[in-house]
């Protein structure tokens, strides 16, 4: 049955949210300002890690010894985990299985096990071979400052991950501590926001980060001889406006299919995505963050699809100028007009479109891959 208020409520629970995300903005932005502070650039990091690791020596690609801690949901695996083996050795501690799957997150007993095993299995992992390296992605729903103090205690170098950070750099509060990254992230050595105005944030709190967005993994996203039998296609959750602008350009008597939790069509397994993005001639998407009214962020399919050699047509947010020529190698779209209006064009202009798709994947496969963020992060820190 349908709800006859649902679009009200979802218009309250996105005026709601707008109000609590400018608050926090303000807030940082103030504290930020008055403390005179800066977002310190490549130069301020590397000097600030070489001040607390005097005596790190780096070592050459492919040797090195890796703790990697994070949870494989339905990406994690195919993507950070190829990347990081190409930096040497790699340890995956995945907490879910452990923990997490008896206790809501944030539980404090199921987080209090966690860290107790974590510190365990982390030290005695290090007695077998000294780790030059921890890279997780965390978050305070996870893990307690005090765990992240105490493994920082070991005197490994650590980056943390968090790709949340738009909305959830706080998130809500349990029993004290925020689910967000805020309570925790002073205690990594750096801290990677795929979020520019989350950096101020970060410094607020007395962190060290670093920008840079997801990436996609070449092996995965790559093209497939397939012919282009999908005129437009969108894979991804069914949420927010996204039904609403699907059924919109059906009713303007645009093809469209969609794949993914809540479409009629359901998920695609990841071979399955990556297929659709070369039977389509384009690859529709959303950027907008959901209950959030003109809030986008960069997303993971900003890049898997490019490198996949699939043609992009996504909605215009700053953030995809410093990733893209936009217009040569990707799309973008500016109103549901504007969409229709580029989609008619692509359609009936397939040599520009072609032209285009190749312009893309080439870009992500050179400055996107997951390797060359890592690769980025792991030169800061010192450690090649």
């Amino acid at each position: 049955m349908n709800d006859p208020l649902k679009k009200y409520r979802k218009r309250f629970r996105a005026w709601r949210n707008n109000i609590r995300l400018k608050r926090e903005l303000d807030y940082y932005r103030g504290l930020f300002q008055s403390r005179r502070l800066k977002v310190p650039d490549d130069e301020a990091i590397r000097q600030a890690l070489r001040s607390k690791y005097p005596d790190l020596k780096s070592k050459s690609k492919g040797n090195l010894n890796i703790l990697a801690i994070y949870h494989h949901y339905n990406w994690e695996n195919e993507s950070l985990k190829p990347a990081l083996e190409k930096f040497g050795s790699v340890r995956h501690y995945d907490w879910v299985g452990k923990f997490n799957r008896r206790k809501k997150a944030g539980h404090k007993s199921a987080k209090s096990d966690m860290s107790r095993h974590l510190i365990e299995e982390i030290k005695g992992w290090g007695c077998e071979a000294p780790l030059d390296v921890i890279f997780s992605y965390l978050s305070g729903g996870n893990v307690t400052a005090d765990t992240v103090r105490k493994i920082g205690a070991l005197g490994v170098p650590m980056v943390n991950m968090f790709l949340n950070d738009k909305e959830g750099f706080v998130g809500k509060v349990y029993e004290g501590q925020a689910i967000g990254i805020r309570d925790i992230c002073r205690y990594f050595d750096l801290s990677w926001t795929s979020t520019k105005d989350a950096l101020i944030k970060y410094c607020v709190e007395d962190a060290l980060p670093v920008y840079l967005p997801e990436g996609a993994n070449p092996e995965i996203h790559k093209p497939y001889n397939e012919e282009k039998t999908t005129d437009v296609s969108f894979v991804g959750q069914c949420y927010g406006k996204r039904p609403e602008i699907i059924q919109k350009l059906r009713d303007q008597k645009i093809h469209v299919n969609a794949y993914g939790y809540g479409w009629p069509d359901g998920p695609l397994s990841t071979q399955e995505m990556v297929r659709m993005y070369s039977k389509s001639k384009i690859n529709l998407g959303f950027g907008e963050v959901d209950a959030f009214k003109d809030t986008f962020c960069l997303k993971g399919r900003d890049f898997e699809i490019p490198m996949s050699g699939g043609l992009y047509l996504t909605q215009h947010h700053s953030e995809l100028e410093a990733c893209y020529d936009l217009g040569t190698e990707i799309v973008t779209y500016s109103d549901f007009d504007d969409l229709v209006a580029k989609i008619r064009y692509l359609l009936s202009n397939l040599e520009k479109a072609d032209a285009i798709r190749k312009k893309g994947r080439q870009r992500a496969v050179n400055e996107h891959t997951w390797e060359k963020r890592f690769e980025k992060i792991f030169s800061l820190m010192g450690i090649i």
